[in-house]
């Protein structure tokens, strides 16, 4: 193995290693914002927790891929990232207009950055 070679390995390792990182902070943050909302609340909280929800579980299975999917599977990966950073950029998006919810946000742009981090190094 060549160092050139070496070194993308290692590159592809941490960026792998970063996104998941990104996916678990995402989906503790959006899982504690939906164990906030009051389930029977207003319209706005039912949908905080429901995309809180459904985040928190889209970074759990990107990032269970992350550390088990078979790295020759390109395909694979790359739309559960795609899938991810969608999902999280949406959620981002609801969050903005919710005070308290600041946070929750960032860490849904994080792992969305994350995402497009890893895609790129995929190529």
């Amino acid at each position: 193995m060549t160092t050139t070679s070496q070194q993308e390995v290692y590159r592809f390792l941490e960026d792998r290693f970063a996104c998941a990182q990104a996916c678990t902070e995402c989906a503790r943050a959006c899982a504690m914002r939906a164990s906030r909302a009051e389930p029977d609340g207003t319209q706005d909280q039912e949908l905080l927790r429901r995309k809180g929800i459904m985040c928190a579980e889209a970074c759990d299975a990107t990032c269970r891929v992350l550390s088990e999917q078979d790295p020759q599977d390109e395909a694979g990966v790359r739309g559960q990232l795609e899938w991810c950073r969608a999902v999280c950029l949406d959620c981002a998006h609801v969050f903005d207009g919710h005070p308290g919810s600041e946070e929750v946000a960032r860490a849904c742009r994080g792992c969305a950055r994350a995402c497009t981090a890893f895609l790129a190094m995929l190529g």
